[in-house]
C-alpha cells in the first residue's frame, strides 16, 4: 500500500513497546563474585564519567552468589539484551578450581572475562607503577594496603567505596592500562602462559580501556 510506513524489525518493535532505551555508547553488564572491591571500583569508574555521557554509556555492576555461578548469572541478567549488552565477568584466581576452564567457557558463551591472578588488587598495583610478583592474594593486597597507608595515611579496606578516587590520587588509570597491557602481552602472548600460570597479571585493563575509549572520545 502506498501510504503504509516501513515498520522496524521485531526487536525494535518490542523495545519500543516496553520502553527500553538502547544506549548509544554501550551497555556494560559487569558481574563479580564479591560485593566489595570490584563493585566499588567499577561504580567509581562509572561515576567518574561525565553525566551527559553516562546517559549513553550504561555500566551496571551486579553480583553472583558464587564464583561457579558467574556465567549462569551473567546469562540470566543479560537475557533479552543480546543485541546491545556487553557482558563481562570479573573474578580472581585465588583458590578457584578449573580457573582456565572457566575463562574458556565464558568466552565460548560470548562473555568477556576480566580475570586477575592472584587477585584484583594486582590491577591497583599497576596504578602505582609496577606489578610485582606475588605468590598469593594475601601478599598482593597486603602490599597494596601498605603503599596506600604510606602515601595517603589511609588503611585499605575491601569495602572502601572511594577506592577509585584514591587510586586516581595515587596514580593514573591510563598509566595503569599501559603497565597492565605490557605485563599481559609478555606473560600470555609472548610466553604463552595460561591465566592460571601467569603470575601477577590481569585482564581487567581491557574492560577499563574499552569503557574509557568510549567515554573520552565523545
Amino acid at each position: 500500500m502506498a501510504n503504509e510506513k516501513r515498520r522496524p524489525g521485531k526487536r525494535g518493535d518490542r523495545n519500543a513497546r516496553v520502553g527500553i532505551r538502547i544506549p548509544k555508547l554501550g551497555y556494560y553488564l559487569i558481574v563479580t563474585d564479591t560485593v566489595g572491591t570490584e563493585q566499588n571500583y567499577f561504580n567509581g569508574l562509572r561515576d567518574s564519567i561525565r553525566p551527559d555521557i553516562r546517559k549513553n554509556l550504561v555500566i551496571r555492576v551486579e553480583k553472583s552468589k558464587t564464583t561457579e555461578q558467574l556465567i549462569h548469572r551473567t546469562k540470566e541478567l543479560s537475557m533479552g539484551m543480546a543485541q546491545y549488552c556487553r557482558p563481562w565477568i570479573v573474578f580472581d584466581r585465588d583458590e578457584v578450581p578449573r580457573f582456565d576452564e572457566m575463562i574458556r567457557k565464558a568466552e565460548n558463551e560470548g562473555i568477556q572475562v576480566g580475570w586477575s591472578n592472584p587477585c584484583f588488587e594486582i590491577w591497583f598495583h599497576a596504578y602505582l607503577g609496577s606489578m610485582p610478583p606475588f605468590m598469593n592474594s594475601q601478599e598482593c593486597w597486603k602490599a597494596f594496603s601498605a603503599k596506600l597507608e604510606k602515601q595517603l595515611k589511609y588503611k585499605y579496606g575491601k569495602n572502601d567505596r572511594q577506592i577509585f578516587q584514591k587510586l586516581e590520587v595515587m596514580g593514573n588509570v591510563h598509566t595503569a592500562i599501559k603497565i597492565a597491557r605490557k605485563k599481559y602481552e609478555r606473560e600470555i602472548e609472548e610466553l604463552m602462559k595460561s591465566p592460571s600460570e601467569a603470575q601477577s597479571v590481569t585482564a581487567v585493563y581491557k574492560l577499563v580501556e574499552e569503557i574509557l575509549s568510549k567515554a573520552e572520545t565523545t
